[in-house]
Order: C-alpha cells, then structure tokens, then sequence
C-alpha cells in the first residue's frame, strides 16, 4: 500500500505529497508522517505539521459540507442514501458509548487515537452525527489531530 501511495505522489513536491496523503481516510496522518520523514526526507516539525494540517482540512470540511453534500447526493443518487444511512449508523454504534460517557470531549479522544477506523475522519463524523457545535467541535478536533500526530511522530522517531 504505501509503495502505491509513494508511487501516486511522486511528481508532488513533498510538502504538498504529505499534506495530500494526509487526506487519504485510511492513511491519514498515521502514513503521511512516517513517508514525510523516512522516505521525503522531511524534518520531523514539517511532517507533523503539514500531516496535522491536511488531515485536519478533512475534518473541517466533513464537518461543514457533510450534511448539503449528504442531501445532495442522497436526492439525485439512491446508492447515497443507502450509503450515507450506513455511514452514520456506522459512526453512530462506533461512537455511541464515547459520547454518552465523554460528552463532546469524546470528540478529542477519536480525534488522538491514531488507529485505523478511530482517528480524525471518524471523530469529525461523530462531531457531524452528534451535532456537536462548531465553537466546540472544530477545536477538539485540532487538538486531537496534533496529539495523534505527536504519537504517530513519537513512533516513527524512535522505532
């Protein structure tokens, strides 16, 4: 897998390859940070950063364009709906004992688990889901995505 992601973003500058990998649901920062320093040669600082901002830009914008996009699609294209019904019942059952027990800091904690399935994607869709405000959401969310990034920094460093 990361051999075809290196591959895909060859011709990129490896700012912008980082940052875009970064976008990647599977990947996010949990792949962009270990290619940015071992293989593009970033200094740890760059990795981090340009990981956290692009997997953070995904977040925002789940949590601002979900729902029109959602009823866009949903409208025009059956295959959404079914697909957008699955994808919030997902993140519903996913998150549900989280936020029943953490409240909106649940928010924080999906967004600094930096495990496949849990992470930024899953805790913007919980702030979608859930309706938690976006005075509350957002920082959550950036907040977690940097302590993700220092412990996916903090392995890639030193195993």
């Amino acid at each position: 897998m990361h051999d075809l992601i290196i591959e895909l973003f060859s011709d990129f500058p490896r700012e912008l390859a980082t940052f875009l990998i970064a976008f990647i649901p599977v990947t996010e920062l949990r792949a962009s940070i270990p290619l940015a320093v071992k293989v593009y040669g970033l200094s740890p600082w760059a990795a981090w950063f340009y990981s956290v901002a692009g997997t953070y830009f995904v977040m925002v914008v789940i949590v601002l364009l979900l729902d029109p996009i959602a009823k866009l699609l949903s409208k025009y294209i059956p295959f959404f709906e079914k697909f957008f019904q699955w994808l919030f019942e997902h993140t519903r059952k996913r998150a549900n004992g989280k936020m029943e027990k953490y409240g909106a800091w649940a928010i924080f904690i999906l967004a600094a688990t930096p495990i496949p399935l849990l992470g930024g994607m899953t805790g913007a869709l919980a702030a979608f889901v859930f309706d938690i405000k976006l005075k509350k959401s957002l920082p959550l969310l950036l907040v977690g995505t940097m302590v993700a990034g220092g412990i996916v920094l903090g392995i890639t460093l030193y195993f």
